[in-house]
């Protein structure tokens, strides 16, 4: 009747406990210290969380999460080759407004019996949250409703994400051309380019996530709901004076 398939509202990750205690180990791990590598990784995760697994195993985890600790960024978003990737834009660019640059991104939410992924659109100048989603696979197709989403409220100048395949799919990248929005791309191993949206995810994982210990996406996505409004309405910023993300950007919207 909704036209949502059975199977999409009931599908849950599977993994295992032991695989599971790992991953929420290791994306702990990372956000503190991502330059981390295998071997500290390993180390680490007996240390600290009595997790004892080997090397490789742990490699293969941090493959399944895209840690990096060369260049500290979590690939959640995995390139694709057949797709067009563009050039960074915003090198020694100066960010004077809202709705100048948004970014993008995915991270791993951890839930009590798998995990799900957060995608958010966020205006660079403000650090006003524009729109977010949830989604229980890595298809482009949340990535899709929050950009729809974003783009129902504004237009930026440029669009920024990393080369993910969500991103660089001509599905996500028509509706920012067709908008005559310009298209930036993080270069491989920049995870600095995409600084804004690397503090979010800390943000929302220390502040939000690591403390509720959702049972399910449809109580992250409640949780969530709540924690993105206390951050663009309430959560004063010292880069920003000590104001709100949604005072500055409605000031200058």
């Amino acid at each position: 009747m909704l036209g949502i398939s059975r199977s999409s509202v009931y599908y849950a990750p599977r993994v295992n406990a032991v695989d599971l205690a790992a991953l929420n180990a290791l994306d702990e791990l990372y956000t503190r210290y991502p330059f981390y590598g295998s071997r500290r990784m390993r180390l680490a995760l007996g240390d600290d969380y009595d997790v004892f697994i080997c090397r490789d195993h742990v490699r293969r985890l941090m493959r399944m999460l895209g840690l990096e600790a060369i260049h500290p960024k979590k690939r959640t978003s995995i390139p694709n080759p057949n797709h067009h990737m563009y050039p960074y834009l915003l090198a020694n660019c100066a960010i004077t407004r809202p709705n100048q640059v948004w970014g993008t991104d995915i991270t791993y939410i951890r839930l009590e019996r798998g995990f799900c992924y957060l995608t958010a659109i966020m205006d660079w100048f403000s650090r006003y949250v524009v729109s977010w989603e949830l989604s229980d696979t890595m298809e482009t197709a949340f990535c899709l409703t929050a950009l729809r989403s974003a783009l129902s409220s504004a237009l930026p100048d440029i669009h920024n994400s990393d080369q993910g395949s969500q991103f660089t799919s001509a599905e996500y990248t028509d509706i920012l051309r067709e908008r005559n929005i310009r298209i930036s791309m993080d270069g491989r191993g920049r995870c600095m380019d995409n600084i804004f949206t690397e503090r979010l995810w800390r943000s929302v994982k220390y502040e939000n996530v690591y403390l509720r210990q959702y049972r399910a996406s449809a109580e992250a996505r409640e949780g969530l709901s709540d924690y993105f409004s206390f951050y663009n309405e309430k959560r004063r910023h010292q880069g920003l004076q000590y104001k709100t993300p949604a005072e500055v950007y409605w000031a200058g919207a």
